[in-house]
């Protein structure tokens, strides 16, 4: 009797839950051989433009114990995950060419790295009669319920949200699969490689940071349920989430989207619950906002395509005085500039593979705006070594806040004192990261280059010769 198999890639979507493409792979074949691929380039292969290792150590780890947890969940449902290391669009295509399969089922990505892989993939299969069928499962909204066609995409937020709020429904997730039919062909389920098959020597995250990561779609379900079922977190929400330390100023989600863990539908279906048992419409909708800001970097992405990588971005609008400096760039990575604000920020991403959404916007802001220092090589930095990088969001934001993106408004240029006076007051945060600097006086915290000479016999060692005046920012 002849099998109907297919296979099903697991890409950025590492989840059983409103998992559309999964969903389609059991619904029109007999047999489902769920597979994921290390892409060799991006694990351990190849650097961004500027040198960055594409997947950082934080984000490796993320992932591998994602695919532990995706692959442990399978297997008490009787199938498994096939796991290779290398190139997908040749791993994938021998299993395909191996098994017999009709089609390969997956959730379409758009950037550039991703749509070269599946493209090449599509090449392969269409060389043996097999086909790529493609599902968009990633966002909140769905494209086909939109307004608008993708290239008519408002290119600001607010018309953005005023066009797609009051109209657009969000759709209930798709359940998880009740079974999973055997996998009958014989094929190696492959070694879950580990951190250090990749180069990565110590992936211990710092105590010190907000919030311990795990990957897995368990504990991305579970954070879901601590934070909005088990704890007041979501109650002061709106009142928090520009705070920098601490594991419940905001949700913490972002990691767990990023790599599929969890679904932003099934955010939304709790937050609703939620809210209709507590009402907290305020957190409530403050949170949707930020999905929906999701949504619209994935959509600016889609509409753009590779603009919103170049240096003059959407909005065509490079600052002649950027510059490609890699030693003030190294500065700003090591937390080195002298200005305590900045530096602590950056001190807790390079230990942590974590930044507050404040302190992203600060430390850009003074990369950009301050330094004058190439916008993409910030965000090369952030994409390496970000647990939660999304290629959208995060050239998204940095665009906005070099003002090249699709928004000219969005140009932000911070005054660095003031969001270090308004956001760590007591220097709580900065004395967290920079030890030398804690037996500072609160009132000489924020500015330790306008120490005298016997103030600076406070410090608690060396610290760095700020590179910006913070007077100017006092003016």
């Amino acid at each position: 009797m002849y099998t109907k198999r297919g296979i099903m890639w697991f890409r950025q979507d590492l989840r059983l839950h409103d998992n559309e493409a999964l969903t389609e792979a059991l619904q029109y074949t007999d047999e489902v051989i769920p597979v994921y691929v290390f892409d060799e380039r991006f694990f351990s292969g190849e650097t961004t433009d500027f040198g960055f290792p594409k997947t950082g150590k934080y984000r490796a780890q993320f992932i591998i114990e994602s695919i532990i947890d995706l692959r442990d969940s399978l297997r008490r449902m009787g199938s498994d995950l096939i796991v290779r290391i290398g190139k997908p669009e040749e791993e994938v295509f021998e299993i395909a060419r191996k098994a017999k399969s009709s089609w390969v089922f997956c959730n379409r990505e758009r950037t550039p790295d991703e749509v070269y892989v599946q493209d090449s993939l599509e090449r392969n299969l269409w060389s043996v009669g097999q086909e790529i069928r493609y599902s968009r499962g990633k966002m909140l909204y769905y494209t086909a319920d939109l307004p608008f066609p993708i290239t008519h995409t408002p290119d600001t937020f607010s018309q953005f949200k005023k066009e797609v709020e009051r109209y657009v429904p969000v759709r209930d997730p798709l359940p998880s699969p009740e079974e999973m039919p055997p996998i009958t062909v014989r094929l190696e389920a492959g070694d879950i490689p580990t951190a250090a098959d990749f180069g990565h020597k110590d992936v211990t995250q710092d105590e010190r940071g907000a919030i311990i990561h795990k990957g897995g779609e368990s504990e991305g379900r579970q954070r879901l349920h601590e934070y909005i079922w088990e704890t007041d977190h979501i109650q002061a929400y709106c009142a928090k989430r520009d705070e920098l330390a601490g594991e419940g100023y905001s949700t913490k989600f972002s990691a767990w989207l990023s790599q599929g863990c969890l679904s932003p539908k099934l955010i939304y279906q709790h937050l609703k619950a939620y809210d209709e048992q507590y009402r907290a419409k305020k957190s409530i909708k403050g949170i949707f906002y930020a999905l929906m800001w999701r949504d619209f970097h994935r959509f600016m992405a889609k509409k753009h395509q590779e603009l919103i990588f170049e240096k003059a971005g959407p909005g065509d609008n490079a600052d002649p005085r950027w510059r490609n400096d890699e030693h003030l760039l190294q500065k700003w990575i090591d937390g080195k500039t002298g200005v305590p604000f900045i530096d602590a920020n950056m001190r807790e991403i390079k230990h942590t593979g974590y930044m507050s959404n404040r302190g992203r916007q600060n430390v850009a802001s003074f990369l950009v705006q301050d330094l004058q220092v190439n916008w993409q090589m910030g965000a090369e930095y952030f994409e390496s070594i970000l647990i939660d990088y999304d290629p959208a969001s995060n050239w998204g934001n940095w665009g906005a806040i070099a003002g090249v993106g699709s928004d000219p408004r969005e140009e932000k240029h911070l005054n660095i004192f003031s969001q270090s006076m308004r956001y760590d007051p007591q220097g709580e945060y900065i004395r967290r990261w920079l030890p030398e600097l804690r037996d500072l006086p609160t009132e000489k915290l924020h500015q330790p280059d306008q120490l005298t000479s016997s103030d600076k016999a406070a410090l608690n060692g060396e610290y760095a010769e700020a590179m910006e005046d913070t007077v100017k920012w006092r003016r």
